[in-house]
Order: C-alpha cells, then structure tokens, then sequence
C-alpha cells in the first residue's frame, strides 16, 4: 500500500523517519520523474545526473516545502528547471545556440541502435526536437505525462491560456513535420 503525499511529508518531518519517507518519495515520483526528464535531455546517463540533482534540491528544500501545491507538482517545477538548466549549460559549454543542442539531441535520437525513421514513434521523437524549449515542455507534461493544464500552470508558472497556446502550437507543428518526414 502506497503512502499517501500528506503522511509521508509528516514523517519527512520527523528525525526519526526522515530518511524512510524520503525513499518513499524517491520510489513514489522516481519513474515519472525520470521520464520527464529523459524526454527533455534525451540521454539516459543524463537524464539520471539530472535527476539526481533533482532528488538533492528536493532533499535541502523539503523541509521548507509549504504544500501551497501538492508534492507531485513542486516535484516536477524542481525536474523542470533543472532539466532546462541542464541543457543551458551543455549550450555554454559547448559554447553553440540552444538550436545547435536540440539538432545536437535530434542526432542522439538517430545514433540509437534500435532507431527507424518509418515507426511513427521515432518520428514523434524527432519532431518533439524540432519544437521550441517551452513547447517542448508543455507537449511532453500534456501528452505523456497527461497533467491537467491547471496543474501544469503551477508546475511552470504560466496561465492556462498560454499553455494551451503553446500545446496547440506544437501540435501543429508535430503534425506538420510528420507529414513532411
């Protein structure tokens, strides 16, 4: 039986259960977390430094967590930007334009041993690269993660209106450049 978010916040608060209810936390959020992120950074090894980032931020700031949102939706504003922050920073070390990092993704994407341009899901990859950061972002929370637009305007700070916006936008977009592809 899972924990529900309220109890294990209660027990993260107590010394003597502290580290339990992490883990807890860690095995509820990890998967959904890591594909989260996976979709944004695309390696593998990557996407696991990430997230370890992630689960330390959520460690030192815990404790401060004010439950003004729920657990779920704090967890992944913290996978979020640190994913975003991830791909600023290969842009810096690699001294290139963010554009030249997303082509730089879409290579990965096409260096996978098991890739194949015709299966509509390696082109639905291919296409989520093509699209800006934040559309990006917004489609991946939609479609894969299925997250509520309310929720998903906590989670990043935008309206609702501005979500759907960018969601339809990279709709049409995904669409166009599988037709053309």
């Amino acid at each position: 039986m899972q924990i529900d978010d309220k109890e294990l916040l209660e027990q993260f608060r107590q010394p003597g259960t502290k580290e339990r209810a992490f883990t807890a936390i860690i095995k509820k959020y990890q998967e959904k977390l890591y594909w989260h992120v996976r979709r944004m950074v695309i390696d593998h090894d990557d996407a696991n430094d990430v997230l370890q980032n992630v689960f330390i931020k959520v460690w030192n700031g815990l404790e401060n967590f004010r439950e003004d949102s729920q657990l779920y939706t704090w967890l992944y504003r913290i996978a979020t930007n640190e994913s975003l922050t991830f791909l600023e920073q290969q842009k810096k070390k690699n001294a290139i334009s963010l554009s030249d990092v997303e082509s730089g993704l879409a290579n990965k994407i096409t260096a996978d041993k098991n890739f194949d341009a015709n299966r509509l899901e390696w082109k639905l990859q291919l296409a989520i690269q093509q699209l800006p950061e934040k559309q990006k972002v917004v489609f991946n929370l939609r479609y894969y993660d299925e997250m509520p637009y309310d929720e998903m305007s906590r989670v990043l700070e935008t309206s609702e209106g501005a979500l759907k916006a960018s969601y339809h936008h990279a709709v049409k977009k995904i669409e166009e450049f599988i037709k053309n592809n």
